[in-house]
């Protein structure tokens, strides 16, 4: 049984993967490992050791706290019912990030108030 801390490193690692737009094959290739290993971290079937989680952070630009960040809220996260701890290891959720990002500053926040509308909470007044 996968232990709670390489569940929340493995899906750390996804989120990342997928922001970037990197594929497990691309990942792989980048740090000299197949892509099943990838897989295997990314569901914790298979723990990522010291030296692989730093080419890791190298390969997907982030410090190696990033696979940690979180970690103690987790718990707290999960308890509120608004929204799934893994929401951001979702591929639409990914896709749709990456596509906002490509608008311009206008209709970004255009795009974020008409989803606050049709989400039926309040527009803020930035």
């Amino acid at each position: 049984m996968a232990n709670a801390i390489d569940i929340h490193v493995g899906r750390r690692l996804r989120r990342r993967r997928r922001l970037l737009g990197m594929t497990q094959q691309g990942l792989g290739e980048q740090v000299g490992i197949r892509f099943q290993q990838i897989q295997k971290y990314e569901c914790a079937a298979n723990r990522i050791s010291a030296s692989r989680l730093f080419d890791l952070s190298e390969a997907l630009h982030v410090p190696v706290q990033y696979f940690y960040d979180g970690l103690s809220n987790e718990n707290a996260a999960n308890d509120t019912g608004f929204l799934p701890s893994d929401i951001m290891s979702q591929k639409e959720t990914m896709e749709m990030v990456r596509a906002y990002y490509l608008l311009d500053e206008g209709p970004r926040r255009r795009l974020l108030e008409l989803a606050k509308v049709m989400g039926g909470t309040a527009a803020s007044a930035d």
